[in-house]
């Protein structure tokens, strides 16, 4: 029987991505790479083994799960003239995700994952355009251009890197939305979107609506 070049781009696509499953259980008896941006040991980097991540570090010295910075209520004054439609913070440095309600009434923070590099990463003001439960995914150009064998589209489900839930902002090819890779929360693991546990996400959602403000520091 033969396949199709897509059938066997995404068969080779969900096998990379059962390889990345499988080294991150023996992280020890693989050969380490580093970032240069960090230096931080990184693993499964040469063939991106799943969309929207390069390498994806481990800082062998920390507890990523646990950022105390990340987890202080923080006022949003400092950071917006005012609530109108809600605000989401990205603070790419203490990788969290802060949001407020309009009325001020509802504050949460999330853990997340940012961009590995700083080529990478966009910084600024933005906004949610478009909310999308069950994202389907599809690499952009220069994704594609440096991974070919990535698929060209994967629907929604298990193995659809950006999880059950996204948020579109304005700027192109930029989302915030969840993964079910839960290893990547609290690192360097994205080529440029914001990453939040699944069950994070849809809470966000929730919250978020068409128009709530984003800011990226």
């Amino acid at each position: 029987m033969l396949m199709s070049s897509t059938a066997l781009n995404r068969r080779a696509f969900l096998g990379s991505a059962a390889a990345i499953g499988v080294a991150g259980l023996a992280l020890p008896g693989r050969a380490q790479e580093f970032d240069p941006n960090t230096g931080q040991p990184s693993y499964d980097a040469a063939n991106g083994a799943t969309p929207d991540a390069g390498m994806v570090q481990y800082d062998n010295e920390g507890d990523q799960r646990h950022n105390i910075s990340s987890f202080r209520t923080q006022d949003w004054r400092p950071y917006f003239t005012n609530l109108t439609n809600g605000a989401i913070l990205c603070d790419i440095t203490s990788r969290a995700v802060h949001f407020w309600s309009e009325d001020g009434n509802t504050y949460r923070v999330y853990p997340s994952s940012i961009p590995v590099s700083k080529d990478l990463t966009r910084l600024g003001r933005t906004e949610i355009i478009k909310k999308v439960e069950g994202p389907s995914w599809a690499p952009t150009p220069a994704m594609k251009k440096s991974n070919p064998a990535w698929p060209d589209f994967v629907p929604p489900g298990p193995d659809n890197p950006l999880g059950t839930h996204a948020l579109w902002l304005s700027w192109q090819y930029y989302r915030i939305h969840g993964t079910h890779d839960t290893r990547k929360i609290g690192r360097k693991s994205s080529n440029g979107c914001i990453g939040l546990y699944n069950e994070h996400i849809k809470e966000l959602f929730g919250f978020a609506n068409i128009g709530t403000q984003v800011l990226l520091i």
